[in-house]
């Protein structure tokens, strides 16, 4: 009699635990499931700021109210930092802006371009222009098309908290 008491409440007891292991199990579950919500939320919101700005530097470069230089260099800094499905590869798809960013890039710029001799930076200015001109107007249409593509995605995405 003592020994079927004390296996009934090994049992239940048994039972107890596992019930709570399951609960927390399924709890954890929840939760990793609602942390990857979040990320993915958090990175489609930072997606859209990115593309917001790519919109708006597309937006000067086509409109010609900065240089096409320019324009290359942070386009093409901008748009690494784009994540998940969004990414794109910018060599392949925008060639001639990829082209230009590879010629600009490591040219000075700011206090280093002072610092330069009259005879280098006129070297770099005349290397810059070159493939300026060269690849203005196939750059212009590659702003144009990356406006579009990143126009669809631009949007705001408001995160609460749930």
């Amino acid at each position: 009699m003592n020994v079927t008491l004390l296996a009934i409440a090994g049992g239940v007891i048994i039972l107890g635990l596992a019930s709570y292991a399951g609960y927390l199990l399924l709890q954890l579950k929840k939760q990793k499931e609602l942390q990857l919500r979040h990320q993915q939320l958090a990175i489609e919101k930072r997606n859209a700021n990115i593309f917001e700005n790519v919109h708006t530097l597309c937006l000067a470069g086509i409109q010609g109210q900065c240089d096409l230089s320019e324009i290359s260099i942070r386009v093409y800094c901008i748009m690494d930092y784009v994540q998940g499905d969004e990414r794109l590869d910018f060599d392949k798809e925008f060639p001639a802006t990829s082209e230009l960013y590879h010629v600009v890039k490591d040219m000075a710029r700011g206090e280093d371009r002072q610092a330069l001799s009259k005879k280098e930076r006129m070297q770099q200015n005349l290397a810059r222009h070159k493939a300026e001109s060269r690849l203005q107007d196939a750059i212009v249409e590659e702003l144009k098309v990356l406006q579009q593509k990143v126009q669809p995605l631009n949007n705001q995405i408001n995160i609460q908290m749930l």
